[in-house]
């Protein structure tokens, strides 16, 4: 599997982005301590980790300490050892997220083009804190639409709450297309 990792780092200096090695990383602690070595100033540290095209892992650091861990779909976990890694630690997903994608798809308008397009049954499985970016502006609704829309790919989603975190998804798809040319 090929991945990306982004990390965004809020410093004295305000919002930077780097991409981050995660070749070689032992457990989901040894992840976060890498992020932590980004800026170890940061009191905010993001790490956006796209795997595929089909899988998308948000971890989340305040000033360093314990991680909170986003994955867009519980599968990623079991298809590779980078997915283990960063998901293994989370329990499965609780009621109330399975009732945020539930609603989603139960609030489309009977009718409109999208409802035939509307699954029973959500075709992902996100597990871990969807309310890890809430403070930010982006609620647990909105990134369950976000990852849960048909088509979206990951970078998709990285680049729409980088634009709406910090203003601007620029740096990252910098690091994203040198990544993809190396």
């Amino acid at each position: 599997m090929s991945y990306f990792a982004a990390a965004l780092v809020r410093g004295p200096s305000g919002w930077s982005a780097s991409d981050l090695a995660l070749n070689g990383a032992a457990d989901t602690e040894d992840i976060a301590d890498r992020l932590r070595e980004v800026d170890h100033d940061a009191d905010l540290s993001l790490l956006f980790v796209e795997s595929d095209d089909s899988y998308l892992v948000i971890m989340r650091l305040d000033e360093g300490e314990d991680p909170r861990v986003f994955g867009s779909d519980s599968i990623f976990a079991e298809e590779s050892r980078l997915g283990a890694l960063l998901l293994s630690d989370i329990e499965m997903p609780a009621v109330e997220i399975h009732s945020e994608i539930d609603s989603v798809t139960e609030g489309v308008e009977e009718g409109s083009a999208s409802t035939a397009a509307a699954p029973d049954e959500p075709e992902i499985d996100p597990i871990g804190d969807p309310d890890l970016l809430a403070d930010l502006g982006i609620s647990s609704h909105e990134l369950l639409v976000m990852c849960g829309r048909e088509g979206v790919h990951p970078s998709d989603v990285t680049h729409e709450l980088c634009e709406h975190i910090i203003g601007s998804a620029e740096a990252v798809d910098e690091l994203r297309e040198h990544a993809l040319r190396h």
